[in-house]
């Protein structure tokens, strides 16, 4: 049987118990520390999880950014809404400086960016643009994240006179 001497009190180290027989510890005395079988569980055990969670807060991530997209849109159609009071028909794209141009509709321009506020979306306005319809779309930029939001890479915000149409709708929902 081991003894603690003043030294070991001294020091703050326990001394070692009797040994005791058990299956971790083969009766060699005192166990300090892991086994490397031990380590490896708790490594396998951690990759697990981290399988598991990780594409669940990809999908969680990507959702949240969508956010980005059906913000820079209704921003559009705040946009052409108030372009058309003005103007005889909507904008037909997007530049740095507003242009109503009557006798022109094709030349009309919102002076907004072609990319969402975050950078994750890149927006356009489909040629079809008159005095009761256009559509919005913010399409995913393939450098980020967002190009793997699968089914919901494109949406799109379709105003055909009273209609408002936003697809993939459930990409819309919060």
């Amino acid at each position: 049987m081991q003894t603690t001497t003043p030294s070991d009190l001294s020091t703050g180290h326990k001394a070692c118990m009797p040994p005791q027989r058990s299956l971790w510890s083969a009766g060699h005395g005192c166990k300090r520390g892991f086994t490397l079988i031990e380590v490896m569980i708790v490594v396998a055990i951690v990759a697990i999880f981290v399988t598991i969670a990780l594409p669940s807060y990809q999908d969680s991530v990507r959702k949240s950014r969508r956010a980005d997209a059906v913000l820079a849109l209704q921003r559009i159609q705040i946009e052409q809404e108030k372009f058309r009071a003005e103007c005889p028909s909507y904008a037909a794209g997007f530049d740095t400086a507003r242009v109503c141009n009557a006798a022109t509709p094709a030349n009309n321009r919102l002076a907004l960016a072609t990319s969402s506020s975050d950078g994750y979306y890149t927006l356009n306005l489909l040629p079809v643009v008159n005095a009761t319809q256009y559509t919005a779309t913010a399409t995913a930029v393939t450098s980020t994240s967002q190009a793997s939001d699968t089914g919901c890479t494109v949406l799109t915000l379709a105003v055909t006179g009273l209609t408002l149409t936003r697809t993939p709708a459930e990409c819309w929902t919060r």
